[in-house]
C-alpha cells in the first residue's frame, strides 16, 4: 500500500491509553513505521486517557505545521463505546473549535478487512 493522502494532511493514531508506560509501544511503533515509509507525512499519537498527549494537544501541534487536514485513525481492535461515542464527540468538538481544519475520522483499525486477514494469518502461523 502506498501513501496517497493529499499534501497538507497529517495522521493521528488515536488509542485508549494506560497507566503502564509500555502499553503505548505498539502504537508508537506504528507511527515510527509510517514515518520511515512516508517521511513527508506528519504522524502523531494521541490518547483518550491515562497517557499523554491527548487529542486536542496533538491537533494543536499538527496545526502549527500549517496542515489543512487531519486524519484520525482509531487504533481499536474492538468497536466499543469509546470508538462509537466518545471519539466522534471529541472530533465534533474539534470541528467546532477549529473550523479552518478538515477532520476525517476513519473506522477503527479492527473493522478493516486487511486487519482481520492479518490477525487470522498471525493466529494460524506456525511458531
Amino acid at each position: 500500500m502506498t501513501q496517497q493522502l493529499p499534501v497538507g494532511t497529517g495522521v493521528i493514531l488515536f488509542a485508549h491509553g494506560s497507566r503502564d508506560p509500555l502499553w503505548r509501544l505498539p502504537i508508537d511503533a506504528v507511527a515510527q513505521s509510517m514515518r520511515q515509509r512516508w517521511p513527508d507525512l506528519p504522524v502523531a499519537c494521541a490518547f483518550l486517557e491515562l497517557t499523554t498527549p491527548d487529542l486536542a494537544t496533538v491537533v494543536e501541534q499538527l496545526m502549527a505545521q500549517n496542515l489543512t487536514r487531519l486524519r484520525i485513525v482509531p487504533m481499536f481492535l474492538g468497536v466499543g463505546r469509546h470508538a462509537r461515542e466518545d471519539l466522534p464527540k471529541l472530533v465534533d468538538e474539534l470541528r467546532l473549535a477549529y473550523p479552518q481544519m478538515a477532520f476525517e475520522l476513519t473506522p477503527s483499525v479492527g473493522e478493516h478487512p486487511a486487519m482481520t486477514a492479518l490477525l487470522a494469518d498471525i493466529a494460524a502461523a506456525s511458531a
